[in-house]
């Protein structure tokens, strides 16, 4: 058994598709071996900034030997058909086999072929994985065919120690490498995996990205500690910047003094979108004067002195933007929202305000002094787009108006609904909960999914490219977490109402009902993490006529306690028994067993309880589910368990007698009706 270890060194790959290229890699070279016969014990993908690297361990020198057997005429065929055959197989007549089959004699060839080497379907298979790498952007360079994400440098290739001839446009493979672009760019050669990986290191080249990502985030903890400040959490930059370092070195840089009056979200949001900069925030959480730079280098203050001055010229356009649009009210800023398209199909973004002030008039839960301040942020919600720091930093939009509106001598409660209507945006985020900040933030999310809905723009498969499924997970948030009691469906009538005549394809009710799956779906996902059974929330839905959603969790938190409970689990047994009893005998019959039973003609007692349980238990789930008392109709439910049970141990259904048969079919139809009035019982499962 043998290793083989290939790296391709280029220019700078972009940092967000270098995890999916290691995947790629891995996938496309290991499966074209296993295609080839070749097994393996394990296969590691490596990526950094300028190198993918692949190491195969336990590689057999060559593929394993086959015979493949091909059936060719039957004996006595035509001359021509057996030359053809003897053609096609390479091999004479007196090489073959005859067989009978059953259906007669026929030749057969059993064709051996040895094993190929393995390096040479390793030069096949890296070959055709570089050709048709699935980088989503690639060019070409110099006046070469091929096409990789930048252009090629080098490719190293050993199999058991020895190069393996690959080329790839102008690039044949060696046993050298490079390792740090200015620390240590000579050239050396490497015997394996384990020697290329410790040359590498000696050659300040972290490999592994995990143990770069681990390195950053150590020096940069070390480093904020040492400043007596916090590292700000950020995910997303620190696997970043791990794909843009080979060495990483982390360094401390300081924020002038003039800057700390502009708004703390801005300084970040310069700081990580154009120079890549963790923050670093005081004990209290704000944000301190310094930041950290990583640099790729191991010398330290002429790289902080630069980050600085760059630093400075960026923060300063922030500043003037901040400046500038203090000087313009918010309100100044609407006329320009007519200019700004929302969707092709839906109108501008001022038309899309104007929906949201009705729809947040129509709110039922808001009192008339929230009301008024409500529409007051629903009028100023998206003003903050046509500024200049928006216009710079997008992911600022909200965050920005809320400054505005403070600026513009506005009550914080409308500022903080300006800020918190684009929330929440994930399950990570705060969801609002002042009155306000949940009416625009509601209006603007319904707004948006009826108006895609009513144009058939609904997401499908895994596309969602107007990211639906995260608003209608926004809206069950807003509604659950504040226990708001909300008929969705008529607020989304009323949202469709809204729209401008001829402006919608598809009609409201329809829309509507189409919703209201789409929210059973995603509500099904945002419960599943709380150990919510999906066939619990399906059994409720499936009533019609629930679009209350906290109602509808409140029956389905006493549904799923009362199937927890012995009495429900056997009364559920006890109702997929009289259902399918039912449905058998309806087909049998080609008639419904619907309606009351008629009580003169139960016969035996166990009948007659069971009626007159059915007849209290109907009474008593409809007046304690009226009441919204659900646990409490569980309880009056539990009460048809001991009829139900006698009721199966001693009455025989399919009596001889017909009026009879058919009393007790309807009787037994009648469990299901009564069940019926707390959920569908007929898609529990388990």
């Amino acid at each position: 058994m043998a290793e083989l270890l290939l790296e391709i060194l280029s220019e700078e790959i972009p940092a967000r598709m270098q995890a999916r290229a290691a995947d790629d890699l891995h996938k496309l070279v290991t499966d074209a071996l296993k295609a080839n016969g070749l097994t393996f014990d394990g296969a590691r993908a490596y990526v950094g900034p300028r190198r993918l690297a692949l190491v195969v361990e336990g590689l057999p020198l060559a593929g394993p030997d086959v015979a493949e057997e091909r059936r060719g005429p039957r004996v006595g065929a035509p001359e021509q058909a057996m030359d053809g055959f003897l053609k096609a197989s390479g091999l004479p007549l007196d090489q073959l086999e005859k067989r009978d089959t059953g259906k007669g004699e026929f030749w057969f060839a059993v064709i051996s072929k040895k094993g190929r080497p393995t390096p040479e379907v390793v030069t096949e298979a890296v070959e055709a994985a570089m050709a048709n790498f699935p980088w989503p952007k690639s060019q070409r360079w110099g006046a070469n065919t091929v096409r990789w994400v930048r252009p090629v440098q080098s490719i190293l290739c050993l199999f058991a120690g020895a190069v393996v001839p690959v080329t790839f446009g102008p690039i044949t493979a060696s046993n050298t490498t490079r390792g740090h672009r200015f620390l240590a760019p000579a050239e050396f050669a490497v015997k394996d995996f384990a020697d290329y990986f410790a040359r590498l290191a000696e050659a300040k080249v972290m490999l592994d990205p995990v143990e770069r990502r681990h390195a950053i985030l150590r020096q940069a903890e070390e480093a904020a500690a040492a400043e007596g400040l916090c590292l700000r959490a950020d995910d997303g930059l620190l696997a970043e910047v791990t794909g843009l370092v080979e060495w990483p070195t982390v360094l401390v840089g300081s924020i002038d003094d003039t800057f700390m009056s502009v708004p703390q979200e801005v300084l970040i949001t310069s700081m990580r979108s154009h120079q890549k900069y963790f923050s670093l925030l005081t004990k209290d959480g704000k944000l301190a004067p310094r930041f950290l730079v990583v640099a790729n280098m191991t010398s330290g203050q002429a790289i902080v002195a630069g980050n600085q001055r760059v630093l400075r010229a960026r923060l300063s356009d922030a500043a003037f933007f901040w400046e500038t649009d203090r000087k313009h009210a918010l309100r100044s800023r609407l006329p320009k929202l007519s200019e700004r398209t929302f969707y092709a199909s839906l109108g501008t973004v001022a038309d899309k305000v104007e929906r949201i002030q009705t729809l947040v008039s129509q709110l039922p839960f808001l009192s008339m002094e929230q009301k008024g301040a409500a529409l007051v942020a629903a009028t100023l919600c998206k003003a903050d787009l046509s500024s200049e720091m928006v216009g710079e930093f997008p992911e600022l939009q909200g965050i920005m108006g809320r400054y505005y509106a403070l600026n513009d001598g506005l009550s914080p409660e409308v500022a903080d609904a300006i800020a918190e209507h684009y929330a929440p945006q994930g399950p990570g985020d705060s969801c609002p909960t002042a009155a306000v900040s949940v009416a625009v933030s509601l209006a603007d999310k319904i707004d948006s999914l009826v108006g895609f809905f009513a144009i058939d723009e609904k997401p499908t498969g895994s596309k969602d490219p107007f990211a639906l499924r995260r608003q209608a997970l926004g809206v069950i948030r807003l509604v659950v977490e504040n226990g708001l009691r909300l008929p969705l469906t008529t607020l989304f009538i009323q949202a469709h109402a809204a729209f401008a005549t001829g402006t919608l394809t598809r009609p409201a009710a329809e829309v509507a009902r189409d919703l209201l799956d789409f929210f059973a779906d995603r509500l099904k996902v945002a419960l599943k993490e709380k150990g919510v059974r999906h066939d619990l929330i399906t059994a409720v839905f499936a009533l019609g006529g629930e679009d209350d959603l906290v109602r509808l969790l409140a029956r389905v938190d006493a549904l799923a306690g009362f199937l927890r409970s012995d009495d429900g689990a056997n009364l559920l047994v006890a109702y997929r028994r009289a259902a399918n009893i039912v449905r058998i005998e309806e087909k049998k019959d080609g008639t419904a067993y619907a309606g009351p039973a008629d009580a003169a003609l139960l016969d035996q007692p166990e009948e007659r309880a069971l009626h007159a349980a059915l007849a209290e238990v109907a009474a008593g789930v409809d007046t304690a589910v009226k009441a919204e008392g659900f646990a409490a109709a569980m309880t009056v439910l539990a009460k048809l368990r001991q009829p139900v049970d006698s009721f199966f141990d001693r009455v025989t259904v399919n009596a001889d007698d017909a009026a009879l048969r058919v009393n007790r079919l309807k009787l037994l139809a009648e469990i299901g009706v009564a069940m019926g009035r707390i959920a569908d019982f007929s898609r529990v499962e388990g």
